[in-house]
């Protein structure tokens, strides 16, 4: 609970400074949680705690990458890659029209969607990696290792 108590009232959007594995990885449980919960009860619901939760699951993530130093506004990179990626989502054909006309619709819409997904989990994994990591120690770049 302080993981998630630091994360939502002290830190809500914040970028600065550090933050430990624990504190990152315990706050994204709880964003995990909350997002299957919610999505379960209604989809507007789903939508709002997505957008609330999406600021201080950044500045956690931000926060967290600085502390193993490397530059935090990386975490916009998977980020960004998934909106692309979603966004760039192929529409099912449809079946009747396959039929009727017997023509099979253009896959260059569907092989482009196919590589980058390929591209977003590799970069995903290397998060994943990089998140997991140990805290620097020492004070580095970002500031003294948080308490």
């Amino acid at each position: 609970m302080t993981a998630v108590r630091t994360c939502l009232t002290e830190k809500y959007a914040s970028f600065q400074g550090r933050a430990r594995r624990s504190e990152y990885w315990w706050f994204i449980l709880f964003v995990v949680i909350l997002c299957v919960v919610s999505s379960l009860i209604w989809w507007v619901l789903y939508l709002l705690v997505s957008l609330a939760l999406l600021a201080p699951a950044l500045g956690a993530g931000f926060r967290r990458l600085q502390d193993t130093g490397r530059p935090g506004w990386y975490i916009l990179i998977p980020f960004g890659l998934s909106v692309l990626t979603s966004l760039l989502a192929p529409t099912l054909p449809d079946p009747d029209t396959i039929a009727a006309t017997g023509e099979l619709p253009d896959m260059g819409g569907t092989l482009l969607f196919s590589l980058l997904s390929i591209v977003q989990l590799v970069i995903s994994l290397v998060f994943l990696w990089w998140l997991t990591r140990p805290s620097q120690p020492e004070t580095n770049a970002y500031g003294p290792p948080p308490v």
